[in-house]
């Protein structure tokens, strides 16, 4: 695939626990280099990154609910609106594992909803945990995340075990149609990886290791 598409697709993410501020400068220096359009920190850092960007037409992103999922509701839109007011022009927020387990579906559409009209229009992903569900809960999922207005559904965060597989991409994209988003994260390291998601049929991805795959190399860790 050609690197400069590839680069429009990547969100480049620095979300491990322990970032800290000389890490996230460096990290957004590496994105005006190598020109990425989208990155995604930790809610706290949203307004740092924001400010740093601001003139590098560079959208921050924030996660929503991070990393688990749990949250109340009235917690998620809080945290969603907190971070629009600090610049965040993405949201990914994750689904209700739980009630999602539990077979209360009205529950998790509910919840989505209320993220996507906290959004206010912007582009709006649900993360869903693939490697934590059965084929059935990941048809159910993307349902849900269609019935509830947001624009795609987000393998996974890398941090709860598993990741994107070209299996479950595929697998989203036909639960999905054509039109709606689908977006592999976790576990993509190289541009083999970054390729065969994309042929599987996402047309976003996630990925710390962004600099490696466009440089060629391989990255570490699984976000």
């Amino acid at each position: 695939m050609d690197k400069e598409k590839l680069v429009d697709i990547i969100d480049y993410t620095l979300l491990k626990p322990t970032a800290t501020r000389d890490d996230i400068r460096r990290f957004c220096e590496t994105t005006k280099k190598y020109k990425f359009k989208t990155v995604f920190v930790n809610p706290f850092y949203v307004s740092y990154a924001n400010e740093l960007l601001k003139n590098a037409n560079v959208k921050v992103g924030v996660p929503i609910g991070f990393s688990l999922g749990g949250a109340t509701t009235k917690t998620k839109v809080t945290e969603t609106i907190e971070a629009i007011k600090n610049g965040a022009k993405e949201i990914d927020m994750l689904i209700n594992l739980g009630a999602l387990k539990s077979k209360e579906y009205d529950i998790v559409k509910h919840d989505i909803e209320e993220v996507v009209k906290a959004s206010s229009g912007l582009i709006t992903k649900v993360i869903i945990e693939t490697a934590l569900l059965t084929e059935e809960e990941k048809i159910t999922s993307c349902k849900l995340i269609m019935e509830a207005g947001a624009n795609y559904v987000k393998t996974a965060t890398g941090f709860n075990g598993g990741g994107a597989t070209v299996e479950d991409v595929k697998l989203l994209r036909s639960a999905v149609g054509e039109e709606f988003g689908v977006k592999a994260a976790g576990g993509i390291r190289t541009l083999k990886d970054a390729e065969a998601v994309i042929e599987a049929g996402a047309n976003r991805i996630g990925t710390s290791g962004a600099v490696a795959i466009i440089s060629g190399g391989k990255a570490e860790g699984n976000y």
